[in-house]
């Protein structure tokens, strides 16, 4: 028996106190928790929380996925903190998170979702920063990121998170990887989070182009990438072991210290896929990544990131 392999059942126990910390909202933190960098939670509440314009119930699929529910997939697997993304359902109002987030001191970190056209925009970045936020999502296909370049707004985000080392987090198709490219060399102190290997795999086939256009840019060493979203990409069925290829090649051109682990649910706990099967993959199916790998892709790269004092 290999002793400096970390068994399932070793670690359940050795996590324990997380579990606790959880269930209770706590901040307790151990040498074996982990850390899920990428989480949608939305509450049927909509009077409270009301949907953005042209949004309605029926895109909430599921009805409900509030921190509890949540934590009924994450604990049993050892995961004690969570980065929330602002769901699209509100678009520029990120109160849901932003309560989840104080009523669950220690736990979640927060992705928020604003408006860059806006004059205020970066004292809205400064505000959200010291309530917790330590990134914004974008959305980037290949027309939009293009645009980037010459938008003013835009560069005022840009230049804002370099400031306050708050994150821009793509949520990108592959063909806007090289206008990302642009504004990274503009922005060279600005801190980049690439989603969900930015959906390569998606078609089910990882094309080479697009992996190396990814592989690009590891060159900036803000640059981060999620290994996430397995349930949309590539064969996308449990094990996932299909995309082990990729993360390898990630691996290797990024360093493990610039690779986190994401599940992004709710999305991975429907039609037959599991939050178990998402986090396995990393921790206990691919032989090529060391104890130390685990240990910075499931916990240390988004601590460094999103978890500012952990």
């Amino acid at each position: 028996m290999d002793t400096n392999k970390l068994t399932r059942r070793t670690f359940l126990v050795s996590s324990a106190g997380a579990f606790a910390a959880l269930a209770t909202g706590g901040c307790q933190q151990t040498d074996d928790d982990w850390i899920d960098a990428h989480v949608h939670v939305w509450t049927p509440d909509t009077e409270k929380y009301p949907l953005a314009e042209g949004r309605k119930k029926a895109d909430m699929k599921p009805p409900s996925f509030t921190p509890e529910e949540l934590f009924a997939h994450a604990k049993p697997e050892g995961v004690s903190r969570v980065v929330l993304i602002q769901m699209s359902f509100y678009r520029f109002d990120n109160r849901y998170m932003l309560d989840a987030m104080r009523e669950h001191p220690g736990v979640f970190a927060g992705v928020a979702v604003i408006d860059e056209t806006a004059p205020d925009v970066a004292a809205t970045m400064r505000k959200l920063g010291g309530q917790g936020v330590h990134g914004f999502r974008l959305h980037a296909n290949r027309d939009k990121a293009e645009s980037w370049a010459d938008s003013a707004a835009m560069k005022t985000m840009w230049k804002t998170a370099a400031e306050t080392g708050q994150a821009m987090c793509c949520l990108a198709n592959p063909d806007a990887l090289p206008a990302i490219h642009g504004m990274c060399a503009a922005f060279p102190e600005t801190k980049v989070v690439i989603d969900h290997f930015a959906r390569i795999g998606v078609s089910g086939v990882i094309e080479e182009a697009d992996l190396e256009n990814l592989l690009r840019l590891a060159e900036f060493e803000t640059v981060h990438v999620k290994t996430s979203a397995f349930y949309a990409l590539g064969k996308k069925a449990a094990p996932y072991d299909d995309l082990g290829p990729m993360i390898r090649r990630l691996r290797d051109t990024y360093g493990a210290e610039r690779l986190m682990w994401a599940s992004d649910c709710p999305y991975q706990v429907q039609k037959g896929h599991t939050y178990a099967a998402s986090i396995a993959l990393i921790r206990d199916r691919l032989d090529f990544l060391s104890e130390d790998d685990k240990a910075w892709m499931l916990r240390g790269t988004a601590r460094k990131l999103f978890f500012a004092a952990g």
